[in-house]
């Protein structure tokens, strides 16, 4: 996988991002970087995959009329695209708008393997790339240090998990939260995650592959014994494919590698449906829960606490674990035009990138209010959007889109 530089770098969601605690205090320290793509895994682990589409009750995969004819618009041949053709990342078939993303069901390609390859990407970037700080930044939070979630992770904290994805830089790795759908109350298919979890920003497109696998390694394995775990052991409730995505425009036109302008709009939705089917059971039946999402919480300076939660990969963590912070947050900044993110101390690294950031509101009950996007490589904090009109339109069209099904 690719080395981070090393010095201070943001790592940005998946990875991470670049960005300034008040240009006086963060670029004073060193460089900043974030990590946006997730390193390269084993590619040699693929195996050959079966199957293609979505999962019927049976267990067959059954590849739908409108997906195929998606395919065709695009001029995308379903075997072919199962059998390799996805890996064709050249900008003609790089699918780029909010529209296109397509994702059709590759059985078996997510094996244990391939999913313990799978990193979270890790670039670095210059201070002077970092935008002025002309918003408000509190000071740098003091670090602290992420605790392991105790197993069995489905009873303690089931709507947490890990997205799998690939990217031109290989196999990658975000963290996802399964969140309340509005349409299907108490039967939710959603999942909240970091906007370059799912696209590439300006420079690219969607990504592929797109899986999320609840309470990944459920057990708390370490990862010397999960090169024998089965997959029902690293994914005992199953592997759940992206079958509809959506992000912000902003992180669309301006988000990079780098994290670039995008990150106050670094968040995202996805739909899945079960790659083996699930007895018609949804996503929040089969973990036995989903988080509401605030999207008026309090102004930073009225937050008590926050708790983050993740899979961090890069050191000294390994990716198969699931990790918390819980802090008070500040306020960060990228430019004054843009809304104020938040920011925690937190020691989490590259892979905890569009875990799920959570708050107890004045009803005494835990919604999520943000995910991680940014933070210093090196750890020490972490940032994450606030989620005001933009984040709420993208979370009810990704509920409407599948509102009378």
């Amino acid at each position: 996988m690719r080395s981070i530089r090393p010095s201070v770098t943001v790592r940005r969601g998946r990875g991470t991002r670049r960005t300034s605690t008040s240009l006086a205090a963060v670029a004073l320290v060193s460089t900043l970087a974030m990590t946006a793509t997730a390193c390269n895994g084993d590619d040699n682990a693929d195996g050959k995959p079966t199957a293609t589409a979505t999962a019927a009750g049976d267990g067959k995969i059954k590849i739908p009329d409108d997906l195929k004819q998606k395919l065709k618009e695009h001029g995308i041949d379903i075997d072919k695209w199962k059998n390799g053709a996805w890996q064709n990342w050249n900008k003609q078939d790089w699918l780029r708008e909010a529209n296109d993303f397509i994702n059709p069901i590759i059985k078996g390609l997510w094996d244990p393997n391939r999913m313990r390859h799978a990193n979270d990407p890790s670039k670095g970037v210059d201070d002077n790339d970092i935008s002025g700080d002309q918003g408000v930044t509190d000071p740098t939070p003091q670090p602290v240090k992420a605790q392991t979630v105790s197993a069995p992770y489905h009873t303690n904290a089931a709507p947490f998990g890990k997205l799998f994805f690939d990217s031109p830089e290989g196999h990658m790795v975000c963290s996802g939260t399964v969140v309340d759908d509005p349409a299907h109350p108490g039967k939710s298919n959603l999942v909240w995650t970091a906007g370059h979890c799912v696209h590439a920003g300006k420079s690219g497109g969607w990504y592929r592959n797109m899986a999320f696998v609840p309470s990944y390694n459920n057990s708390g394995k370490s990862a010397a014994q999960l090169q024998s775990a089965s997959k029902s052991e690293i994914a005992p409730f199953g592997v759940w494919w992206a079958d509809a995505a959506q992000t912000s425009q902003q992180w669309i036109d301006q988000g990079g590698e780098t994290g670039g302008n995008g990150a106050p709009y670094d968040f995202a939705v996805i739909h899945v449906t079960p790659e083996q089917g699930n007895g018609g059971k949804s996503l929040e039946e089969t973990v036995g829960g989903a988080l509401p999402v605030n999207f008026g919480a309090p102004a930073v300076p009225k937050v008590n606490s926050i708790t983050a939660s993740g899979y961090p990969e890069a050191a000294p963590f390994d990716g198969q674990l699931l990790y918390q912070c819980k802090d008070k947050p500040g306020r960060l900044s990228i430019q004054q035009s843009d809304p104020t993110m938040y920011r925690i101390g937190c020691t989490m690294t590259a892979g905890s990138s569009g875990g799920g950031w959570v708050e107890t509101g004045s009803d005494g009950k835990p919604a999520l209010v943000s995910n991680t996007s940014i933070g210093p490589v090196t750890s020490g904090w972490l940032a994450g959007p606030r989620l005001g009109d933009v984040a709420k339109g993208v979370y009810q069209s990704v509920s409407k889109k599948f509102a009378g099904q």
